[in-house]
């Protein structure tokens, strides 16, 4: 089971980061949630987040949150993403 939500997790936050750098930029500080399936068919929600990061300067955090309420499981994916040269 978390398993799945893990593996979801890695894709919505590989979707999240395919936008271009300067794109991501613009929505940064956002966020966003959404209701959704998992590849099982069970209900979850999604929730992206897009955070300015401490360090280094300029680069942005982002972070994906599954969770399914049901059974009280979750799971995290983030990354850093760094300004282009």
């Amino acid at each position: 089971m978390t398993d799945e939500l893990d593996a979801m997790a890695q894709e919505e936050l590989d979707a999240a980061c395919a936008l271009p750098f300067a794109d991501i930029r613009k929505v940064t500080p956002w966020g966003d949630s959404f209701a959704g399936f998992a590849p099982s068919g069970r209900a979850v929600e999604v929730e992206r987040r897009y955070l300015w990061a401490v360090e280094p300067k300029g680069a942005v955090v982002v972070e994906v949150e599954v969770r399914d309420p049901a059974a009280r499981a979750g799971a995290e994916a983030r990354t850093l993403l760094l300004a282009p040269d």
